[in-house]
């Protein structure tokens, strides 16, 4: 027996998903991913020459290198096509067949060691040309079946003489699974390949018989129904010539024109349905036809066209409404009452799109099911979180199976009036992929100017959709797109503080919990300073979702015990509160005990509500260094950098070594370092315990600050001041600077918040530091 001889080349490779490449094989794919494209365009420049090999997991997007067959074939590329959206159509011939030995590389495509055989020709035994010819015979009947090969690829197999050729042309062109193409791919002796080959193509001749069969008979039951429509027809004949109504003899169509009749509908909504009835007339009830056709004229017939609700125009009773089921939310209150006020004035006054936007927990929700009653409008709310297909929105076309409307339709239908309030909760999780982008569907629900005219893809009519009051809810403005945006009223709803938190939980909270767990009043008592406590260690929060919770679990805990001892009442104090809800989960930092040198109090909006946040610096010899730390984010440390450059600039009149840049480091650090923080409304802060540490005078310990700094020490306006306001409050201050351009915001602020502490507006940095910069005598 002769020795095989192998060489080796360094190639390309692909690998492939679903598609199995043979030598001699003329085969066009598209490709897609970055790897593969490079792969192609190496190729290109080389020697047009490739290894294409096949994926054991077609499903997997990046394949290493232990997920792909070792076989494969070396092709040469003969055509490059590139498409829109970075996708390259490619024609490949296959070459000969190789074996990867080793990898070269896997970036930025995979680069291999491709070992192939060097062929000999022999003469052909008896035994191969019988194969040869029983395998030709074969396929012939499996080409004159399956229907879909070539004339032209049929005579150019049947016409080989190459047996070696003439497998891998027959498995290339047969529809085999990817492990039937990979065994014959992976045996190199051509008869061995022909005799594994044979028995498959018989079992394809034997399933395609199957699968003609099978046809015949679906071909006979659908022309049974045929004759069934046939005789129908000519029954319907003879009841017209008898004088009777065909119409009169079918219930459902009764039924369908008894509504339509009953009903007032769109002229052209009416037009449509009698069209969709004539022909279901026509058609037989039992074809698949006729169910779509049903389905689509019973939607259209049971839509509310002529029905809606008497809205309620009393501003003091709507007003009353709101103010029972919630607390706060002045802004949102408001502005439905000038809408009630206004609807009263003008009949045709357009309803509001409405956008309200805060924190979790806040009550955006649940006011909406308030507002639907205050005006006396059917309430439908619909979650947008995770959609990501425009026919959510705008529905299904009739030619798909399984079409249906979308859900604005949908919940017109709910509502059963064509003025309903509709709620499009979690606005901003709204997503898009290939199927399309369902905000670019919103932009026309929610345009009073076009929404009149709204078409589903499943109805095909107008809708008239300025009825309808929409209101939605989001967390953040920052993912809605733009246009949308445009389109709304966007209210912003801020966190509770904790007074308001406290007023929530006795008005609400703690009635609703106590009636849920069957406590009466005299049961469980909870005083306001427990309350305060319950609110400030155990919750940390904008909204009071975890503080129903922790009141719902202290009521199961006064019922068990109520239960279980026998007791009259439980009472709830500060010296008992850690045996109904644990140990401290939060601690809030206080005010320090003395006046601290490079130590400055400034305050931060956070996503849960506001807190404080102490800057502390330390001066050291060295060469001018300034140290950040504590996980600042990269405004915080350009807000650290402009304060360094204001202070280098007024070195002289702070007193401070107008060389201190050069022979001392400063190390800030914020405390919590594993918490991010950003933000430019540190920037008074930094700059006051920069200075504090360098002229060596101690910080008010009582008083908080929160602005932004220029080079100049001009101070600038922030975001979040109730938040602030109110953390500083907690944390005992007793004096707060502001920057004077938020001074009109103080309006917002709730009276006890201002009044428990002297709030102070300043317009520089001057100011802040004759404020904080205690002189030491």
């Amino acid at each position: 027996m002769k020795e095989k001889k192998y060489i080796e080349n360094i190639y390309p490779m692909i690998p492939l998903r679903g598609i199995t490449v043979f030598p001699h094989m003329t085969i066009h794919f598209d490709v897609g991913r970055e790897k593969s494209i490079a792969a192609l365009e190496s190729a290109m420049e080389d020697n047009q020459l490739i290894f294409l090999t096949t994926q054991k997991d077609a499903m997997m997007e990046e394949p290493a290198e232990g997920d792909i067959f070792i076989t494969g074939t070396i092709s040469r590329v003969k055509q490059l096509l590139r498409l829109p959206g970075k996708t390259v159509r490619v024609l490949v011939e296959g070459v000969e067949r190789g074996e990867i030995v080793s990898f070269e590389a896997e970036e930025p495509f995979f680069r291999t060691v491709i070992r192939t055989e060097i062929q000999v020709a022999g003469f052909s035994s008896e035994r191969e040309e019988a194969l040869r010819r029983k395998s030709i015979e074969a396929f012939e009947s499996y080409a004159a079946l399956a229907g879909r090969i070539s004339p032209d690829t049929v005579f150019s197999i049947i016409t080989t003489e190459d047996t070696n050729k003439l497998s891998d042309l027959i498995a290339g062109s047969m529809n085999l699974k990817t492990s039937q193409r990979q065994e014959l791919l992976e045996e190199k002796d051509s008869l061995k390949r022909l005799t594994k080959l044979l028995p498959i193509i018989y079992s394809e001749i034997q399933i395609l018989e199957l699968e003609k069969d099978i046809s015949s008979k679906v071909k006979g039951q659908i022309d049974e129904m045929q004759k069934q429509y046939y005789l129908k027809e000519q029954l319907k004949i003879i009841k017209e010539e008898l004088g009777e109504s065909d119409i009169d003899g079918d219930d459902e169509l009764s039924e369908y024109y008894e509504k339509l009749e009953k009903h007032k509908y769109p002229e052209e909504v009416k037009e449509k349905i009698e069209k969709e009835l004539s022909r279901l007339v026509r058609m037989s009830p039992i074809s698949a036809e006729a169910t779509v056709s049903r389905t689509y004229v019973e939607w259209l017939l049971n839509l509310p066209w002529d029905v809606t609700t008497e809205e309620k125009l009393d501003p003091a009773e709507a007003r009353s409404i709101l103010e029972r089921d919630h607390y706060g939310l002045l802004k949102v209150k408001e502005r439905i009452i000038e809408y009630i006020a206004s609807r009263k004035m003008a009949e045709d006054f357009n309803s509001p799109i409405l956008c309200l936007v805060g924190p979790p927990g806040v009550g955006k929700t649940s006011i909406v099911k308030s507002i639907a009653e205050a005006v006396n409008r059917k309430y439908v709310r619909m979650s947008l979180g995770g959609v990501r297909d425009e026919a959510e929105i705008r529905g299904h076309r009739r030619t798909y199976v399984g079409s249906m409307p979308g859900r604005i339709t949908k919940a017109i239908s709910q509502a059963g009036s064509m003025n309903p309030l509709v709620l499009f909760d979690e606005i901003d999780k709204m997503s898009s992929d290939f199927r399309g982008d369902p905000a670019s569907a919103m932009l026309e629900v929610l345009d009073a100017e076009q929404n009149y005219s709204f078409r589903d893809h499943y109805l095909e009519v107008p809708m008239d959709l300025r009825q309808v009051m929409f209101i939605t809810t989001a967390n953040t403005t920052d993912t809605i797109p733009r246009p949308l945006l445009d389109r709304m009223e966007v209210i912003y709803v801020s966190g509770y503080t904790g007074e308001e938190k406290q007023n929530i939980a006795k008005k609400f909270l703690i009635p609703k919990q106590m009636k849920k767990h069957g406590l009466k009043k005299s049961q469980l008592k909870i005083s306001d300073s427990t309350l305060i406590d319950i609110i400030n260690s155990y919750t940390r929060e904008s909204g009071v979702r975890n503080l129903e919770r922790e009141i719902a679990s202290v009521c199961r805990k006064a019922v068990t015990k109520l239960v279980e001892e026998g007791i009259k009442s439980i009472s709830i104090s500060n010296r008992n509160i850690e045996d109904y809800f644990g140990p401290r989960k939060f601690n809030y930092e206080m005010a320090l005990e003395k006046d601290e040198i490079g130590i400055a109090r400034g305050l931060a909006w956070t996503s849960v509500g506001g807190d404080t946040l102490s800057i502390e610096v330390n001066i050291m010899p060295g060469s001018g260094k300034l140290e950040l730390t504590g996980m600042l984010g990269d405004v915080m440390k350009e807000s650290a950098k402009a304060a360094y450059g204001y202070i280098r600039s007024r070195a002289d009149i702070l007193g401070i070594d107008e060389n201190f840049y050069k022979e001392l480091d400063i190390h800030v650090h914020v405390p919590e370092g594993a918490v991010p923080k950003d933000g430019p409304s540190a920037g008074i802060t930094l700059a006051t315990a920069i200075i504090s540490a360098l002229t060596n005078h101690p910080v008010d310990k009582e008083v908080a600050m929160t602005g932004e700094i220029t080079l100049r020490g001009r101070v600038l306006p922030i975001g979040g001041l109730k938040e602030k306001l109110t953390a500083a409050r907690r944390a005992g201050m007793k004096r707060v600077i502001i920057p004077e351009l938020n001074r009109s915001d103080l309006a917002e602020i709730h009276k006890e918040v201002i009044e428990s502490m002297e709030i102070i507006p300043v317009k520089s940095m001057d100011q802040v530091l004759d404020i904080a910069i205690r002189n030491q005598e």
